[in-house]
């Protein structure tokens, strides 16, 4: 049961290797897919395009829209920063339990081809098909979350297009040292950071 319960206790049994600098140019950073929409997400450091892969990850992206369309992601925090390799993972979702939707059914990276590289958004899940609102974006390679043999992973559905510096700003926030329970202890963003609004763009 590696990588499970949200990004916890798993990070801290790998060792961390150095990883090259992901291609980031405008050119690769989105799938050769044709159908990709756009959500951005103004957060109170500033504005995060994400480019969604409906093509390849359908379910995780309708489901990641849903709560764009439904304006549940309004209001709502990235509550997590962490450190791993030469970059780290924040993490956000709907912290108000009654605007959650029913889970989505899990699409692995073995399945989409999508790899969760540095910029990827995917979502946080405790094992599959549970994974609800809860979305996590990296700025470096971790492999180690696509999924292998009996390790489901965590499922890619797009990445990073504008914003990667509001992104690292998130990554640089400071966190409380007591909060958090086990491996996410000193991971907790204090203040959070709040997604202000999320919505489909152009």
């Amino acid at each position: 049961m590696t990588h499970r319960i949200i990004l916890a206790a798993c990070l801290s049994a790998f060792a961390i290797p150095a990883f090259a600098q992901a291609d980031v140019s405008p050119k690769r950073i989105l799938a050769p897919a044709e159908d990709i929409v756009r959500v951005a997400l103004e957060t109170e450091k500033g504005r995060i395009v994400l480019a969604l892969d409906r093509e390849r990850a359908p379910l995780t992206t309708a489901n990641f829209l849903a709560y764009v369309d439904k304006h549940w992601l309004d209001g709502q925090p990235f509550y997590r920063a962490f450190k791993y390799g030469d970059g780290g993972v924040i993490q956000g979702g709907v912290r108000d339990g009654f605007k959650q939707l029913p889970s989505v059914v899990h699409e692995p990276t073995s399945q989409t081809g999508l790899k969760n590289k540095a910029w990827t958004v995917a979502m946080a899940n405790a094992g599959a098909g549970t994974a609800r609102s809860d979305f996590f974006i990296m700025t470096t390679d971790i492999p180690a979350f696509d999924a292998k043999g009996a390790d489901i992973g965590f499922a890619a559905f797009g990445r990073v297009v504008e914003g990667q510096e509001v992104v690292k700003a998130i990554l640089a926030a400071p966190v409380s040292p007591t909060k958090g329970e086990g491996s996410m202890k000193g991971q907790m963003l204090e203040p959070v950071v709040t997604i202000v609004k999320a919505e489909r763009v152009m």
